[in-house]
């Protein structure tokens, strides 16, 4: 399966500190913004990913990540020219995505639960039709709604709807099979302009192929989009972090986790950041 993060947005939400900076690259506490979902593919398995990023801005992102290999990832770019909606990364991507699978997540999304990796790697093992989560918020109407049944097959989806038919909205990340490319490639710009990608989860949804996974009560998911929660988001990383002694977001634990780095580039990556909170952690993690 390959991994496609969508990290293109401008920011304006959180003008004016996003006019200098992309606000992916912006800090979450103590790790730039795109770490996290980067995580959340190395989590679920996937070491081949496309990052889209804004015009002219390649070499900021590579600068950080690198062809991703001191994590164990294969990493490449292509920018997005023109905002024109979240689908539009799958078309972006499709010569990279080929006839494989894909996992579609989006540059300001967080998400964590300390069973996080074993739920997402359920969803990649689904190998026919789509799969996207459900998190239960108590006020759903500002944002995508999913209803579904017990056995977790979705029988709707609404975006900002005036009378929710659940709970349950959902959080920018998405797997699909081989089809998203076709479906993608027939969208039609919505309203606003763009490609919605809940057109792309709607086609699911009509050919019976679209699964809910209801994300427990435990699980963290904050969409770091405005000051206010990109502060949020912040503490609750800290928060976490400070009360579990592990580290949410860590690209090198996560590439020894899976076994795609040793522990000697572990302790090579740590010693170069040794002044540092993160660099103690990292060499921690070898003893």
């Amino acid at each position: 399966m390959k991994g496609i993060i969508l990290a293109a947005g401008k920011g304006t939400r959180l003008y004016p500190m996003t006019k200098p900076v992309c606000k992916p690259l912006l800090p979450v506490y103590d790790k730039p913004l795109i770490y996290y979902p980067v995580a959340i593919l190395m989590q679920a398995g996937i070491s081949d990913i496309l990052i889209i990023v804004p015009p002219d801005e390649t070499d900021t992102f590579a600068a950080l990540l690198g062809d991703g290999s001191q994590f164990g990832l294969h990493i490449s770019y292509a920018e997005q020219p023109v905002a024109r909606g979240i689908a539009d990364a799958l078309l972006i991507g499709s010569d990279f995505v080929g006839e494989d699978q894909v996992c579609l997540v989006l540059g300001d999304n967080i998400f964590y639960a300390p069973t996080l990796g074993a739920t997402l790697k359920r969803a990649v093992r689904r190998t026919e039709g789509a799969t996207v989560f459900g998190y239960w918020v108590e006020d759903p109407r500002p944002f995508g709604v999913v209803e579904f049944d017990d056995k977790g097959k979705a029988i709707s989806i609404e975006e900002k709807p005036r009378y929710p038919k659940s709970n349950y909205i959902v959080p920018g990340l998405y797997f699909y099979d081989h089809q998203v490319m076709d479906i993608a490639r027939n969208l039609k710009p919505s309203a606003r302009g763009e490609l919605e990608i809940t057109d792309v989860n709607l086609e699911y949804l009509r050919r019976g192929q679209l699964q809910v996974v209801p994300l427990e009560r435990n699980f963290v998911w904050l969409d770091a989009g405005t000051a206010d929660s990109l502060l949020e988001a912040g503490t609750t990383v800290k928060h976490i972090q400070d009360t579990s002694g592990r580290y949410v977001g860590c690209l090198e634990e996560l590439g020894l986790y899976e076994g795609w780095i040793t522990e000697e580039q572990v302790r090579t990556m740590g010693k170069e950041l040794s002044m540092t909170r993160y660099g103690k952690y990292l060499l921690s993690l070898i003893g």
